[in-house]
């Protein structure tokens, strides 16, 4: 039966849809929903899920000791009324001892079960309460020895670190590391012992969302709430972001950073080994580098701390300063007895990162925010791409390591390292190229084109078809490690001079040596120009990077999906090392499956989700979730009716009809009648204007043409104009500026901002109050229709859903892209209760009710359409007057302490 709840414990009096909110998500909770929940930004979404959630999970938790108690009661009972018959019976008459016994011994085991249950639950409780009590700093104190230490460590680490850590720690035999088959692994028994030591994982809901910044966001909302004393919250992140460590942190790179993370954690379990030939006590090698935040007792003590306080990821780190412990390994152990786990996306969609990190979904709660990409994130996270650069230096780098190393290595080690290199050649004569020891893959050339295959027609032509790559990666790549193994020899040995040899094989080995010396020299003479562009400095480094293997073992495993499922695009440049293969995924609903198998209850919630109908048949219902498991929630905005003006124009002031297709924007009288528009609009609206344009192609093109006729610096003599920046860094500056001016720029009514639709300012930036009065969107932002990837994903959807308005499910992708690209775009205006801003959408294709029916209802229910001009501009102008008016009131009614509606304006 449905539990439900009346009130719910808030930071101040909810707003009547945050009551419905919560109300709907504990339902959903309680029955173990998918649920598919809408609330505007500035509604207080995150307050409403932090609320509804945690209470549904105290009352869960409470309701679970209850029965937990009732049962112990009861089978306690049941025995004594058991022995009471036995013994009754036993004084009458002879009874049936083998019935007796098993019945009693039945009901002895349900009690000690259930009383086991309950110490358990006793024993949690007392230990978080302890932490918060801070009693856990005398816990850590008391930790016997520091072999109890590194025990406790190495127990907690996952499977694929305990590998790593305790292997062999001479150089070499830790680039071997021989393959074991399955007959060659541990004993049953061990792994039962292993499973035995691993902690419980406590009742917890999964919050994640797409970027740290979002999540920092929620985390202040958490410390918010009524709950920030009494929940046990642990935030996830990558070694980039949660590494304390500066001489690892200045690597840069994540691969980077994560390569010599574990380097360092091999290096720390190995210091101690000595080599005791001929007597002689002598360590093997120079010292090796150990991270000093690595500490078994300093990662208890900062696990419990975390476990103690909510803390955000900069809290993290200052706290990991603070206690010399590392903040990504301390939040790994506090994941167990953790109610709350907020991560990213990354981390809890992908299968071998969740495994890795620990996280376990089988009976949890999941909630996904900001989940209007989710389909698009689940596609990006599970394809690959690999460059002819790549692949060669994978293959230059392997056959070294076997040439140098085959007199060590076990055949079945050397059988799989030879399936590897036939794998990467057969990729590399797809390209068109060829894997030649020594010479640069910038020095072949191929014909340019693209071509479109299946996997399984894929294999063919890269004559791999015979390989079983699944066997090659379950039972090669991820036991074996031989992609950080590869990583380690390759920085070892290569550009360092060192000379790869051995005592049989000099005069080989040297001219391999030499060629690949010479080949890492030619790139990056190559790269070193290129270096003083930010974008050509990240290419660089991906073709440089220290183990092009670990893209290899990625593109492997995109290639298990399933035949229908995916496609490879073979990118011909004309230059092998230009060249590239990609997997594309064409159905991200098959790994989302087994997400909405395992947990308990999902929660997709987003400010804008429409149109709910297509994210539901494209990544629900081909997931296998039956309609009666689907719930949806979508409520309006908070602000009044008259807080905002959206409006569809269809012409401009000179009559030019606003069609803004691909044949006609480029035309001079649309951009002039653009400028027009947005001429007239600053000239009513103060405060900040945002116009959003569809490309940075357009936005180039139609900026140079007004720069050209005048009408940029028309728009200048009114507000100071700001454009988005090409860099990321530079955001932040920009937008500083543009919050000044747009409150205050002398002698002018404030800033104009030009930015692009999905661009670095249409999402998670918030245009509120002064920065964004008025909203302008330019064109319908509809993707690249000649795109070989767009149109394969069409001709899925076309082939494998059904069909529905007269529409084909193809012909829908390509409106929902745009449309949800629009509403991220226009929804960044209001954001708060009070705010106020207006919303112009220059297009005539905005009218259509098609289109209409795909903005958030609160936009669409307020939105006109003016097939003219002048009552556009004489309704903007007016709401304008209104809304300066209700200002001026409310400022005056502050400074005076009166209520609004005693002042007549």
């Amino acid at each position: 039966m449905e539990n439900s709840r009346a009130q719910f414990p808030f930071p101040y009096q909810p707003y009547n849809i945050q009551e419905q909110f919560m109300q709907a998500l504990y339902s959903a909770l309680d029955q173990g929903k998918v649920g598919v929940f809408e609330s505007p930004t500035g509604t207080g979404k995150s307050l409403s899920l932090i609320c509804g959630a945690l209470s549904w999970l105290t009352d869960n938790e409470e309701r679970k000791r209850q029965e937990a108690a009732a049962l112990l009661q009861e089978g306690e009972a049941a025995l004594s009324t058991s022995v009471a018959q036995s013994s009754a019976a036993s004084s009458s008459a002879e009874p049936d001892w083998i019935t007796d016994f098993v019945q009693k011994k039945a009901e002895r085991d349900l009690v000690s079960k259930l009383k086991e249950e309950e110490l358990k639950r006793k024993k949690r409780e007392e230990r978080l309460e302890m932490i918060r009590n801070n009693v856990h700093l005398k816990y850590a104190v008391k930790r016997k020895s520091c072999e109890e230490d590194e025990a406790f460590k190495l127990l907690q680490l996952s499977k694929e670190e305990q590998v790593e850590a305790t292997g062999d720690q001479e150089d070499e035999e830790l680039i071997i590391a021989e393959y074991e088959s399955d007959d060659e692994s541990k004993s049953k028994t061990e792994e039962d012992e292993d499973d035995e030591l691993v902690e419980e994982h406590v009742a917890k809901i999964y919050y994640c969302s797409r970027t740290h910044s979002q999540l920092a966001q929620f985390v202040h909302e958490v410390q918010k709430s009524p709950f920030s004393k009494d929940i046990s919250v642990v935030t996830l992140g990558s070694r980039q972001n949660l590494c304390v460590n500066e001489e690892v942190r200045r690597l840069g790179s994540i691969q980077r950073i994560n390569d010599r993370c574990l380097e360092m954690q091999k290096n720390k379990h190995g210091e101690k080994k000595r080599d005791h030939e001929e007597g002689v006590k002598r360590m093997r090698g120079p010292a090796k580098s150990v991270c000093p935040y690595n500490k078994a007792s300093a990662l208890q003590l900062m696990r419990d701390e975390v476990l103690g306080t909510v803390h955000d990821i900069e809290q993290l780190l200052k706290l990991g300063r603070e206690k010399q412990a590392c903040p990504y390994y301390a939040t790994r152990l506090a994941i167990p007895p953790a109610q709350l786990v907020v991560l990213p996306y990354q981390m809890v969609l992908h299968e071998a990162t969740r495994r890795a990190a620990g996280i376990q979904l089988k009976g949890q709660v999941l909630i996904i925010d900001e989940a209007h990409n989710l389909s698009d994130t689940l596609s990006c996270i599970h394809s690959a791409e690999l460059s002819g650069a790549q692949l060669c230096r994978a293959h230059s780098q392997l056959s070294q390591y076997a040439d140098r190393y085959k007199s060590r290595l076990k055949a079945k080690n050397l059988m799989y390292i030879k399936q590897i290199l036939f794998v990467i050649e057969g990729l590399v004569r797809v390209l068109g190229g060829e894997c030649k020891v020594g010479q640069s893959p910038q020095s072949q050339t191929t014909q340019s084109g693209t071509e479109m295959l299946t996997i399984n027609n894929f294999l063919f032509k890269a004559q791999i078809d015979n390989i079983n790559l699944f066997k090659v990666l379950q039972r090669y790549f991820e036991k074996s490690l031989i992609s950080r193994k590869l990583a380690g020899f390759a920085e070892k040995y290569a550009g360092s001079g060192v000379t790869l040899h051995t005592q049989n094989s000099v005069n080989k080995e040297n001219r391999r040596t030499e060629g690949l010396n010479r080949y890492l020299q030619t790139l990056q003479s190559n790269q070193r120009p290129a270096l003083a562009d930010h974008q050509e400095s990240v290419e660089a480094e991906k073709v440089l990077s220290a183990s092009p293997m670990m893209q290899v073992e990625g593109f492997f495993m995109a290639l298990t999906n399933s035949n229908a499922d995916g496609r490879v695009v073979v990118h011909k440049q004309g230059c092998l090392s230009e060249s590239s293969v990609k997997f594309l995924l064409l159905n991200p609903a098959v790994h989302f499956a087994q997400v909405l198998k395992e947990c308990r209850a999902v929660i997709i919630a987003g400010g804008t989700m429409q149109p709910v109908s297509d994210f539901k048949q494209e990544l629900l219902f081909s997931a296998g979730v039956g309609e009666e498991r689907i719930t949806e929630f979508s409520c309006g905005h908070i602000i009044p009716p008259e807080n905002i003006l959206p409006l569809v124009l269809c012409s401009g002031p000179s009559g030019q009809e606003l069609d803004f297709t691909f044949q006609n924007r480029d035309s001079p009288r649309m951009m002039d009648e653009t400028g027009r528009i947005l001429s007239n609009i600053c000239n009513v609206v103060p405060g900040g204007v945002v116009c959003f344009f569809p490309s940075y192609e357009y936005s180039r093109r139609i900026i140079s043409h007004w720069e050209a006729s005048g009408t940029l610096t028309r728009l200048a003599n009114k507000k100071k104009i700001f454009q988005e920046p090409k860099k990321a860094n530079q955001v932040e500056q920009v937008l500083k500026e543009f919050s000044r001016c747009s409150v205050d720029c002398s002698g002018l009514t404030g800033a104009l901002l030009f930015s692009v639709v999905g661009g670095k300012m249409s999402e998670g930036i918030n245009f509120s109050d002064d920065l964004g009065r008025c909203v302008v969107m330019v064109g319908m932002p509809y993707p690249n229709i000649k795109s070989p990837e767009l149109q394969e994903k069409m001709s899925y959807l076309d082939k494998h859903l059904p069909h529905s308005q007269g529409r084909s499910p193809g012909q829908a992708l390509i409106e929902n892209l745009c449309m949800k690209a629009v509403n991220q775009s226009i929804g960044r205006a209001i954001r708060h209760r009070g705010d106020y801003s207006s919303i112009v959408l220059c297009d005539r294709r905005y009218s259509r009710p098609a289109t209409l029916s795909k903005l958030p209802t609160w936009i669409k229910d307020r939105t006109t359409t003016y097939t003219t001009f002048g009552p556009a501009f004489a309704a903007l102008r007016k709401k304008m007057m209104w809304n300066h008016r209700e200002k001026e009131k409310r400022k005056t009614c502050k400074n005076f302490n009166i209520t609004p509606h005693v002042l007549l304006l």
